[in-house]
């Protein structure tokens, strides 16, 4: 039997203090709170679980070589407001030639990235 999969379901996003990740990615990003789970919230169609390994007896590590790409339409635009609110990104703004890429961290040091492709890959 093939395995067929046809979609994403969730980002599980690792914390060791859920309200304080909770508070970011709503107050600080925006992303739209899930209404019937307090620590889910979406970015479009992508579900972020907030989740504490911890509490479930595992040792807490944070996701630092797995960027997960926010789609903005303007990166430098989205830094800027970020940048306001007190987020410290890593580096400069970097152009692949394709794309715009802007690298951050949460609260828990789990890597994020603002992204836009302004191109298609020839």
């Amino acid at each position: 039997m093939d395995i067929a999969i046809t979609k994403l379901d969730f980002v599980a996003v690792p914390s060791q203090d859920a309200a304080r990740t909770r508070a970011f990615y709503l107050d600080t990003l925006g992303l739209r709170p899930d209404q019937k789970s307090q620590y889910e919230f979406w970015a479009g169609q992508t579900c972020f679980a907030i989740w504490e390994p911890e509490q479930q007896g595992m040792p807490f590590a944070a996701q630092t070589c797995a960027h997960i790409a926010l789609h903005v339409d303007d990166v430098a635009a989205a830094r800027a407001a970020l940048e306001e609110k007190g987020v410290a990104f890593h580096g400069d703004t970097f152009d692949t030639g394709v794309c715009h890429m802007a690298l951050f961290s949460d609260p828990d040091g789990n890597s994020l990235m603002l992204h836009h492709r302004y191109k298609p890959r020839e």
